[in-house]
C-alpha cells in the first residue's frame, strides 16, 4: 500500500476533482438494481433563477446533501430532487431592468416579444444559482432537474387548475386585492411585508346635511375621504346611537354619505367613528359589502388620482393629501394632527407602498382545502421539526382567506381561460379551444394574466415526479420523507403543498417538515444588503473549502433556531479537517506495507486500546444515527468532532505509536495497523455526508475500499464488538493519565522528562492500571511506575491528585518548585470546598430532596461523600508537604 496523501489538505484541488467524477458515474441518481429497497425522497426547495447563492441557500442545501448521503449510504433507493422557480415579478423585474438599459420599454413591444426576451435571459442567468450549488457539494440528481416552467410542470398546473374550476373551487370575482403601482401586480397577502412607520393622525369635520354641526373622523389617509360612501359607528356604541340612518356631507367632494352601524368598527379608536371607503381599504370592502355601498375608485393603477377624485385628478397619492389638507384647514375642517405609528404594507420586492384596489380577479376558495390541511397537522399525519412551528402555520390555515392567484404579468403560467368576444362565454380548458362551445365562433382571446408563482410552487412535490401521468418516479417517491427549508415560507410554500398534496394526491406530500433558522452576523443581525453584512459562501469556499464551510454551518445548529456565523468557527473547521488529514497520513505512512485484504481478523493480537476504539465507533455510530433521525444536526457535528479529535487522534493514535515504532513483535504491529486504517475507514464513512470532499480523497487512499465511499455502505452497528469492559478500563486510564498529564502542566515539567509515579487504590482498579501500564507509562512520561493497594510507602515531599478512587502520588525530587506545588493544592481544596458548599446546599434543598428522582437525590450524596473523602485526604497531603 502506498501513502499519497500530500503533506497539506488542499481543497481547491480536490472538490471539483471529485464533483465531476461523482457526477459522471451517476452516483447522485437513485440506486437501480433488482434489489427490494426502500425509497427515500425529499425535494430541494427551487431557487429563483434571479437568485444568487447565499448563506441561507448554503445552509439549507447543506442539511439536505446530509440526509441525502446518509440515506444513500444506507442503501435506501434515495432521490433528491433539484429544480428552480420562475419567480414571475422578481424575473419579470429583472427582464424589464435589461431592456431599459437597451433604451426598450416594456409597453414598447409585444407580449411574444417580451417572453423571448425573458426566455433569452433565463438561458442565461438561469443556471448560476445551480452551478454554484454545486459547489457545496450538493448531490442532487441533476438529471431530474426540474424548472417550474418546463412543459411538465406547465402540463401540471394546466390540469390543477382546471380541476379545481370543474370543483367549483377556483372563481372570478370583484375583489380588494393588494396592488402594486410599481411592479403593476396584485399581491397575495403573504406577499405583503408590513413597516412600522412613523405617520400622522388626521381628525377631519363632515359637516352634518340639512343642520348645523358635525361629526369628527379620524383617518391616517385623507386622501381616501375622496372615495367614502359611508361613516360607520359600532351598534352598541351609546353616543352614537341617535346618529345611525342620518347624512353627513363629504368635504370637497359634496357628497352625502349615510351613518351606519357595523360591529367591525372599535369603538375605542379615534372618535369611534370610521370613514369607510371600500374602494381602498380591505375591511371597509367588507363593510361595503354588508350594507351595499357604492365603490368608488379615487387611486389608479399607478397610485395617482381618478376622475372621481374632481379637481384632484392626476394627482400622486401623496401629493394629494397634502393638497386635501390644505384645502380642508382652509375651510376651517382639520380638528388636529397628531403623530401616530402604525404598520404600512410594502410589496415584498420593490419596497413600494401597496395600494388596496379593487378590480376582477382570479381566487382559489381556501375554506375546502385548508380543512384537511389542518387536520393533517394536527392528528400527526405531517409533522413540524420543532413542534412549535405547527402553531405558527396552524393560525394562519385556521384563519385563511380566499387566495387571489391572478397577477397583471407576462412572465408566468398565463391563466388557461379564453373569452368569446362574440357571445362573452367563458372558457376554460386543458388545451388551447379553437372555436367557443357556445356560439361556434373563433374569436377568442386569452385571460392576459399569469398565475402566483407560488401556484406552481405548491404542486412540486408530485408535478416534478411526473403528475399527472402515473409514472414510477410518481409511485416510488411520492410522499417525500422529508421537507427541510426556512420559517420565512412556512405560509408562502410549505401550506400550499401541504393542501395542494392533499387535493390532488390524496396523500401528504411529505412526512416531516423541518424548520431550520435563520444565519445571523457574528452580532446576530440578519444579513442584509443594506447592513452590509452579507457573506458570499463562494468566497468562503474559496478560502476554507466547502468542508469547512458545511460543518461550520451544522454546528451548533438545533432545529429552528438562528445562529450566529463567525470567522472563527470556520478556522476552527478548517483545523478540523487539517486534523484528519494528518491522521491519515499518519495510518497511512505506517502502514505502507500492510496487506490489508490478506489479514484474517481471527489472527489479530487484540489491545485493549483496539477494543475500545471500535467499541466506541460503534458506539458513536448509534449516536449519530439517532441525532441524524431527530436531525438533530449539531448534535450529529460535535458526536463527530469530539470522537474524531479528542479519542481516535489525540487518543487511539498516540497509543498505538509504541507498537508501531517496533519490529520485535510483527503480529502486535500489523494489529495496531490493521485496526487503524479500519477505524480511519469508518470514521471517513461517519464523516461523509458532512465533509465528503476531503473524506472521498482520504478514502480512495486507503487499501480494500471500492470505487467511492459515496456509494459505501454506512457504518453499521455490531451489537458484538460494543465492549463496555473495555470503555470502562480506557476511561479510568485515560483520567489517571489527563491528571498526571496536568500536574506535569501546571508545574512546569518539561514535556519529554520521565517522572516517577505510585498509584493507590483498590483490587479491582490496581489490576485494570497493570493492564494498561504500558499506556500509563507512554503517554504520562513515567520511566518507573509502581502500582499498590492500601497505604504505600512515599518520599517525604509529592504532589497528589485523586481520581476515580485512585491516588496519584508523584515524586517531587528533581521534578518541581515546591512552593508552586503548596499553592496548586491549596487551589485544588478551595475547589473542592465550593463542591462540597454546593452538595450541602442542593441537599439542604426540601424542594430537591422531596420532588427530584431518588437517583439524582442518592447521586448528589454519594458526590458529597466523595468531595468529602478527597478534601480530608487532599488536606493530609498539603500538611505533609508543609512540614
Amino acid at each position: 500500500m502506498e501513502n499519497n496523501l500530500p503533506k497539506t489538505y488542499e481543497p481547491s484541488s480536490t472538490e471539483d476533482k471529485w464533483y465531476e467524477y461523482w457526477t459522471k458515474q451517476n452516483y447522485f441518481a437513485p440506486i437501480e438494481d433488482d434489489k427490494e429497497r426502500e425509497s427515500f425522497s425529499l425535494m430541494m426547495p427551487p431557487p429563483n433563477i434571479t437568485g444568487q447563492l447565499h448563506m441561507g441557500h448554503a445552509l439549507d442545501n447543506t442539511l439536505q446533501d446530509i440526509l441525502t448521503r446518509w440515506k444513500r449510504m444506507q442503501g435506501y433507493r434515495a432521490l433528491w430532487l433539484p429544480g428552480t422557480d420562475h419567480a414571475s415579478i422578481a424575473t419579470e423585474v429583472k427582464v424589464v431592468d435589461k431592456l431599459r438599459s437597451e433604451g426598450i420599454e416594456k409597453d414598447d413591444i409585444t407580449r411574444d416579444q417580451f417572453l423571448e426576451k425573458a426566455w433569452e435571459w433565463k438561458d442565461e442567468y438561469g443556471g448560476r444559482i445551480t452551478n454554484q450549488l454545486k459547489k457545496i457539494g450538493s448531490s442532487c440528481d441533476w438529471t431530474r432537474e426540474r424548472f417550474t416552467m418546463d412543459e411538465g410542470c406547465s402540463e401540471a398546473v394546466k390540469e390543477v387548475f382546471v380541476e379545481l374550476y370543474e370543483r367549483d373551487l377556483i372563481y372570478q370575482g370583484d375583489y380588494i386585492v393588494n396592488w402594486c403601482p410599481s411592479c403593476h401586480t396584485t399581491l397575495s397577502d403573504i406577499e405583503v411585508e408590513h413597516e412600522d412607520q412613523a405617520g400622522k393622525m388626521y381628525h377631519i369635520r363632515y359637516p352634518y346635511k340639512g343642520q348645523s354641526g358635525y361629526i369628527t373622523v379620524a383617518t391616517t389617509r385623507p386622501e381616501t375621504m375622496l372615495g367614502d360612501t359611508a361613516i360607520a359607528v359600532h351598534p352598541s356604541d351609546e353616543r352614537y346611537q341617535n346618529l345611525i340612518g342620518k347624512k353627513v356631507i363629504v368635504p370637497l367632494i359634496e357628497r352625502e354619505i349615510p351613518i351606519i352601524a357595523d360591529q367591525y368598527v372599535d369603538s375605542d379608536f379615534g372618535t369611534g367613528m370610521v370613514k369607510v371607503t371600500p374602494a381602498h381599504d380591505p375591511n371597509d370592502f367588507e363593510i361595503g359589502k354588508r350594507h351595499d355601498l357604492e365603490i368608488i375608485q379615487v387611486i389608479d393603477e399607478d397610485a395617482k388620482m381618478t376622475k372621481a377624485a374632481g379637481k384632484y385628478a392626476g394627482l400622486d397619492r401623496y401629493e394629494c393629501r397634502k393638497s386635501v389638507m390644505e384645502d380642508l384647514a382652509k375651510m376651517s375642517l382639520v380638528v388636529e394632527i397628531e403623530k401616530h405609528d402604525h404598520a404600512v404594507g410594502e410589496c415584498y420586492r420593490c419596497d413600494t407602498v401597496i395600494e388596496p384596489l379593487v378590480s376582477k380577479q382570479w381566487f382559489v376558495k381556501m375554506k375546502p382545502l385548508a380543512e384537511p390541511a389542518v387536520a393533517a397537522v394536527k392528528d400527526g399525519t405531517i409533522n413540524f421539526v420543532p413542534e412549535r412551528f405547527s402553531r405558527v402555520y396552524l393560525n394562519w390555515m385556521e384563519n385563511i382567506r380566499d387566495w387571489c392567484i391572478s397577477r397583471q404579468l407576462w412572465w408566468g403560467h398565463r391563466i388557461p381561460v379564453w373569452y368569446c368576444q362574440d357571445c362573452d362565454e367563458v372558457i376554460v380548458s386543458r388545451e388551447e379551444p379553437t372555436t367557443c362551445p357556445a356560439c361556434s365562433k373563433s374569436n377568442l382571446k386569452q385571460d392576459e394574466d399569469v398565475l402566483d408563482t407560488w401556484f406552481s410552487s405548491g404542486l412540486w412535490p408530485f408535478s416534478t415526479l411526473g403528475w399527472p401521468q402515473e409514472t414510477l418516479d410518481l409511485q416510488r417517491f411520492y410522499p417525500t420523507d422529508v421537507l427541510v427549508t426556512g420559517r420565512d415560507i412556512i405560509f408562502f410554500w410549505v401550506a400550499r403543498m401541504i393542501f395542494m398534496g392533499l387535493e390532488f394526491m390524496d396523500e401528504k406530500p411529505f412526512d416531516d417538515v423541518y424548520i431550520h433558522g435563520l444565519i445571523r452576523d457574528g452580532q446576530g443581525r440578519k444579513m442584509s444588503k443594506s447592513l452590509g453584512n452579507g457573506i458570499d459562501p463562494l468566497d468562503i469556499i474559496e478560502q476554507f473549502g466547502a468542508d469547512a464551510l458545511r460543518f461550520t454551518l451544522i454546528t451548533g445548529n438545533t432545529p429552528g433556531n438562528d445562529m450566529r456565523f463567525r470567522e472563527e468557527r470556520l478556522e476552527a473547521s478548517r483545523n478540523f479537517a487539517n486534523k484528519i488529514w494528518n491522521a491519515a497520513r499518519f495510518i497511512l505512512m505506517n502502514a505502507a506495507e500492510l496487506n490489508y485484504n490478506d489479514i484474517d481478523p481471527q489472527s489479530l493480537k487484540m489491545t485493549m486500546a483496539d477494543r475500545w476504539i471500535i467499541s466506541r465507533i460503534n458506539q458513536v455510530t448509534e449516536k449519530i444515527n439517532d441525532a441524524l433521525s431527530r436531525y438533530n444536526f449539531g448534535e450529529m457535528a460535535q458526536t463527530l468532532y469530539d470522537f474524531i479529535w479528542s479519542e481516535f487522534c489525540d487518543w487511539y493514535i498516540e497509543l498505538i505509536k509504541p507498537r508501531l515504532y517496533q519490529d520485535e513483535d510483527p503480529a502486535a504491529k500489523m494489529t495496531a495497523q490493521y485496526v487503524g486504517v479500519t477505524a480511519l475507514e469508518q470514521i471517513l464513512r461517519l464523516l461523509h455526508p458532512v465533509m465528503p470532499f476531503i473524506t472521498e480523497e482520504i478514502w480512495q487512499k486507503l487499501p480494500g475500499t471500492g470505487e467511492s465511499l459515496m456509494i459505501a455502505d454506512w457504518p453499521e452497528v455490531s451489537e458484538v464488538e460494543i465492549d463496555q469492559e473495555a470503555e470502562e478500563k480506557m476511561d479510568l486510564l485515560m483520567g489517571v493519565i489527563k491528571s498526571i498529564r496536568n500536574i506535569r502542566n501546571e508545574m512546569k515539567v518539561n514535556p519529554g522528562k520521565r517522572i516517577e509515579a505510585l498509584l493507590s487504590t483498590n483490587n479491582e482498579k490496581a489490576e485494570i492500571l497493570r493492564e494498561g501500564a504500558s499506556y500509563l507509562q507512554d503517554l504520562a512520561r513515567i520511566k518507573e511506575l509502581k502500582i499498590g493497594t492500601g497505604e504505600m510507602e512515599r518520599p517525604d515531599k509529592v504532589s497528589t491528585a485523586i481520581i476515580n478512587e485512585i491516588e496519584i502520588i508523584l515524586p517531587l525530587a528533581g521534578m518541581i518548585d515546591l512552593n508552586k506545588e503548596v499553592e496548586r493544592m491549596e487551589k485544588e481544596i478551595e475547589d473542592v470546598k465550593s463542591e462540597i458548599k454546593r452538595a450541602e446546599g442542593k441537599l439542604a434543598n426540601e424542594g430537591f430532596v422531596n420532588k427530584a428522582p431518588t437517583h439524582l437525590v442518592e447521586g448528589e450524596k454519594e458526590k458529597l461523600k466523595e468531595f468529602k473523602t478527597k478534601k480530608a485526604r487532599l488536606e493530609e497531603r498539603l500538611t505533609e508537604l508543609k512540614a
